[in-house]
């Protein structure tokens, strides 16, 4: 299910300018100055010498938040135009309704933990004094964002407990203020005992197989407590009596960034338990082999689970969409005889660890199951860098299992369920069959997500960014593939009656699909709800035809950048971008004609298979395609790219050759978060006055950082 903290948003700091639309104002109390009100005597901070307390006030929401790619905040509006005063008791916050919102004075309960009404949605200020310059680090969770001092820093709103931060303060007073969400908030200060310390509390991590012998990765957080970029570290792992050294790349100052590192294979022949020293050192220069002779700047102790390649494990690699370490959880074949077995991919529930899906499936004897992991446990709801990441730990595991590709099934509970509906309706030629258990079929019929009456330019375009997540729209790329849906009569999480209107959706066009509504069962009802018997028969009863054999296809797509093909067919540009596309096509064996029918689009691609299954070479040679009514005539020294190539103007058909990969494409279409996939990097100005490096950079590790919450990330 999706979560109150958007990950629809691509990052919050992505939307610090666009919150300048948001009118407002603070107010000044004067209270303090005549008296009536005292602030708090400072007291020291436990933990962090040198730093002084004066207290934390906390003021109810002054904004306009939800699913949406733009929200308002009056508060925010001060920080990022410069107006912005540390707050005490009484100040007041004023809307651009006119209406405010006062400061009020807050203290943690004796447990440490800061619990108040307007921490629903609000703020909270810990206002500090330092007696010198320093930097410490802050622990801190059940927030969205903190700035320090105005900088913003990513927060830990699902309370995870993951995130250490390295701040600096500067001498005299500090403010930390703090974005809230859930009622309550947790923050203390330790100091930095090392320039770059580990954050043991946020590794990736996999099981390590008897008899494997290659080295696999691994990643954890690298705190940077210096001022300056650190070039020089590695981490050094040791396994029994082997040892590997991997570099850490460079951490810019005063962050986080999650580093990849190798272990090494474990020499154990029995299923158990092995303990892996990690440590961070400090090695002059760029280490160039294995060789550990560095001073170690910290440590801590790994224990991994010694597995049997056959038992269920977790796997690692290295992700294209930032170089970072991700996993994914297996739930291997016990096959009852040779050759090629199905691929299940399940996709996890909000709060659900990959390791917790793949565990609630029984082995089968006919298929390995594979649970990817969202980025994270609620990760982005199987969209955008959940998506990638399904598909990225998909190809990883096809690699690894000898696999039928026609036998590749795609299931998923709640939040899972969704990702189920979306990504079987945005990729229909890769799925045997889709099984969406207790699914949501898109943010608008669940979440809420924003909608537009009467919108103005801005706002259609904002319409047209989201389009891609409309799996409604697309619901009839489905035909392609078999459906079942499973879903308990009484969930009071996913409504039930969001899978019959998909169901009645599906017998508008559909011929195989099925329904099992368990009556009396809610959201979760035991591991069947997802290792369902009768769906897995399902499944077992599908197989995709071999690609290029379908005589006739329909396909839509919202971006070419998401999704542009469809077996033989691509659209790989529209007319009108993120606007629905749509071919229809019907090949004619016989007489060598394609015959399609298109919506929106600019260039086309097509590879049909003349004469199927059945095909040769010798079937090879000229065709005709009738396009929207046109008909060209092609030769065979007219294919590129696999196919034949298309490009609209106006209202004409034209054969095009092979397409620049310097032009538009679904290589790189857009929009903006498409640059977020790719290997991207985070570049911030240096050549600006102070005050403008110093924001450029605040942004750049802002970005950084909560993508490395967010997503795992490692940019």
């Amino acid at each position: 299910m999706p979560t109150h903290w958007s990950s629809r948003i691509t990052f919050a700091a992505a939307l610090l300018l666009a919150t300048s639309l948001a009118p407002g104002s603070v107010v000044r109390s004067s209270r303090h100055a005549s008296g009536q009100e005292t602030p708090p005597r400072p007291v020291p901070v436990a933990d962090c010498p040198g730093v002084t307390s004066r207290g934390w006030v906390v003021l109810p929401p002054v904004g306009r938040y939800g699913r949406a790619p733009v929200y308002t905040d009056a508060l925010l509006l001060e920080i990022v135009s410069g107006r912005w005063r540390t707050p005490s008791a009484g100040d007041v916050v004023r809307l651009s309704d006119a209406s405010v919102r006062r400061w009020a004075a807050a203290a943690p309960g004796e447990d440490g933990v800061l619990r108040h009404p307007a921490l629903g949605g609000g703020y909270a200020c810990w206002v500090l004094d330092s007696d010198a310059e320093r930097v410490v680090l802050l622990d801190a969770r059940g927030h969205g964002v903190v700035y320090v001092n105005a900088a913003p820093r990513t927060g830990d709103p699902y309370g995870n407990g993951s995130v250490l931060l390295p701040i600096p303060l500067r001498a005299g007073e500090n403010a930390l203020l703090f974005q809230a969400g859930r009622g309550e908030l947790r923050a203390a200060l330790a100091p930095m005992t090392a320039p770059a310390l580990l954050n043991p509390r946020d590794p990736t991590t996999p099981d390590l197989l008897i008899g494997a012998t290659e080295s696999v990765w691994a990643a954890v957080p690298v705190l940077n407590g210096l001022s300056r970029t650190v070039d020089n570290l590695a981490i050094d792992v040791t396994v029994g009596d082997k040892t590997m050294s991997t570099w850490a790349g460079a951490i810019p100052p005063l962050s986080v960034r999650k580093v990849g590192f190798r272990i090494p294979p474990t020499a154990a022949t029995q299923p158990g338990e092995v303990e892996v020293a990690v440590r961070l050192v400090e090695s002059g220069s760029r280490p160039t082999s294995d060789a550990v002779t560095h001073s170690v700047l910290d440590s801590y102790t790994l224990k991994l689970a010694v597995r049997r390649p056959s038992d269920k494990h977790k796997r690692t690699f290295i992700s294209e969409i930032d170089g970072s370490v991700q996993y994914y959880a297996v739930t291997p074949a016990h096959p009852d005889g040779d050759g090629p077995q199905a691929l299940f991919l399940s996709l996890h529930g909000a709060n659900v660890e990959a390791t917790n899906q793949a565990n609630c499936y029984g082995h089968k004897t006919w298929g390995t199951l594979v649970a990817p992991t969202n980025r994270r446990k609620f990760g982005f709801d199987w969209e955008e860098w959940g998506r990638l990441d399904a598909l990225e730990a998909l190809a990883d595991a096809m690699r690894y299992w000898p696999t039928d590709p026609n036998r590749v099934y795609l299931t998923g509970h709640s939040m899972g369920g969704h990702g189920a509906w979306i990504l079987g309706a945005t990729y229909p030629d890769r799925f045997a069959a889709v099984a969406p258990s207790a699914g949501w079929p898109d943010f608008w019929a669940y979440a809420g997500a924003a909608e537009y009456e009467n919108p103005t330019p801005v706002e259609r375009m904002l319409r047209r960014a989201a389009n891609p997540s409309r799996m409604r729209e697309l619901v009839e790329n489905l035909n392609l593939c078999g459906v079942y849906v499973l879903h308990g009569e009484q969930d009071d999480n996913v409504p039930a009656a969001l899978s019959r209107q998909m169901v009645r959706r599906l017998a508008e066009f559909h011929t195989d699909f099925a329904f099992h509504e368990r009556p009396g069962a809610g959201h979760w009802w035991g591991d069947e709800c997802v290792d369902w018997p009768p769906l897995f028969e399902f499944l077992r009863r599908h197989e995709r035809p071999a690609p290029g054999t379908r005589a006739r296809l329909e396909f839509a797509t919202f971006s070419p950048g998401v999704s542009d093909r469809c077996d033989w067919v691509w659209i790989e540009c529209q007319r009108r971008p993120l606007e629905r596309s749509s071919v229809r096509v019907e090949r004619d064996d016989a007489g060598r004609v394609v015959r399609a029918t298109t919506e929106n689009v600019r260039r086309l691609k097509l590879a049909p298979v003349f004469g199927g299954a059945a095909a040769t070479a010798a079937a090879r040679g000229a065709a005709r395609f009738v396009l929207d009514g046109q008909e060209l005539t092609v030769e065979e020294t007219a294919r590129v790219d696999e196919g034949w190539r298309f490009v609209r103007d106006g209202e004409r058909w034209t054969v095009a050759g092979a397409v620049s990969q310097h032009l538009k494409g679904p290589h790189r279409y857009g929009p903006l978060r498409d640059a977020f996939r790719r290997r991207f990097a985070l570049v911030y100005g240096t050549q600006g006055t102070p005050e403008e490096n110093a924001a450029s950079y605040d942004a750049a590790r802002f970005h950084a950082e909560t993508f490395w919450y967010r997503g795992n990330g490692g940019a």
